[in-house]
């Protein structure tokens, strides 16, 4: 492999340390973008969610009860 070749004379820490850091200096604009999307992304759909079974709820809540034959005492 060439990745193993190039770095196969270095000390250690040019491999675990230098490298990575590097990496994460000239990536990490596009991962804290990329992980702040996703996050966003799921708070979004975590609200939909909730504002979904909010609206279900009342639906069955007011429709159920209105529709029965029972006495309007219930509210």
């Amino acid at each position: 492999m060439a990745g193993k070749g190039i770095l196969a004379g270095l000390p250690w820490w040019v491999t675990w340390v230098v490298v990575p850091v590097i990496l994460i200096v000239v990536f990490g604009g596009l991962i804290a973008t990329a992980v702040g999307f996703l996050i966003s992304l799921l708070f979004k759909v975590l609200i939909a969610a909730a504002l979904i079974a909010g609206v279900i709820y009342l639906v069955r809540r007011f429709t159920g009860s209105s529709s029965s034959s029972s006495s309007k005492s219930d509210w």
